[in-house]
């Protein structure tokens, strides 16, 4: 709620407040929304620890376990499981992460009181995206820093940055269409043990941190799943510096159909 006085706009001369009741902007808005979903994920706990401590003690796990065991690994370890660990940390945050929380503020309905808010719903889905983008930012961040100290060398140039960042955005957007559907048709209980299962199941065996080779013959059917095929785009992009054309399309498939199971499926309290 806005306004002046003393003959300015939205006053009068004589000084009566005169107010110009209205929402913000739906840019302020979202920014609003995404700067509150994001603190709230730091904020947690659990959500820490999915997003940023798991992602490392993965990674450093594995180069020292790659010293005593063989991985099947055509690289350096840290060059081989760092673009995976990455992978790892944005199906962590735009799957897990999110499922949980949205099944929670369903329970509780957080999500039908912002219903009643000038937010619309286009707002509160940008302003989640926007959570999760900012969130793996700060886990890409670290988990860099912990692998450069470790002697990471990454392809060289611009590209790689640039085809592991559409890789990272397509998979944030196949992560968080079914986190939402599963956060949408469950209730919070089920869908914290449901989101923390598959979380445990992807990362085994889903071909996200280790490259599907490592997984023997049947290593190419994993990455049809979603961890897979983010693992293997990320791994082409910053170990190759080449374009992974069909692991990035299973994700766009992914993205569709769960885009298209929420959309019919969701129920907001």
């Amino acid at each position: 709620m806005t306004g002046t006085s003393n003959g300015t706009p939205g006053g009068t001369a004589s000084g009566v407040f005169s107010p110009r009741p209205g929402s913000a902007p739906l840019a302020r808005q979202v920014a609003a929304q995404s700067s509150i979903e994001a603190r709230l994920m730091l904020r947690n706990g659990e959500q820490l620890l999915l997003a940023v401590v798991i992602p490392v003690i993965v990674l450093i796990g594995g180069v020292v376990a790659a010293k005593h065991v063989d991985l099947n690994l055509d690289h350096r370890p840290i060059d081989a499981l760092t673009p995976g660990v990455l992978a790892l940390a944005v199906m962590s945050t735009a799957f897990t992460s999110l499922a949980i929380a949205t099944g929670f503020e369903r329970r509780y309905g957080v999500i039908k009181r912002l219903g009643s808010s000038p937010l619309p719903r286009s707002g509160l889905l940008a302003g989640k995206v926007g959570a999760l983008l900012a969130v793996e930012l700060f886990q890409v961040i670290v988990i860099s820093a912990v692998a450069f100290a470790m002697g990471w060398e990454p392809h060289p140039g611009i590209a790689p940055v640039l085809l592991g960042l559409e890789a990272v955005l397509l998979g944030t957007a196949a992560f968080a269409s079914l986190g939402l559907f599963v956060a949408g048709v469950l209730r919070a209980e089920a869908t914290l043990a449901a989101a923390n299962l598959i979380y445990l199941l992807l990362l085994a065996g889903g071909a996200v941190v280790l490259p599907a080779s490592a997984y023997g013959p049947g290593g190419d059917l994993l990455t049809l799943l979603p961890s897979g095929a983010l693992g293997e785009a990320m791994r082409d992009a910053l170990i190759h510096g080449s374009f992974a054309a069909r692991d990035q399309l299973v994700l766009l498939a992914w993205a569709a159909l769960g885009t298209v199971l929420t959309a019919r499926t969701f129920q907001w309290e």
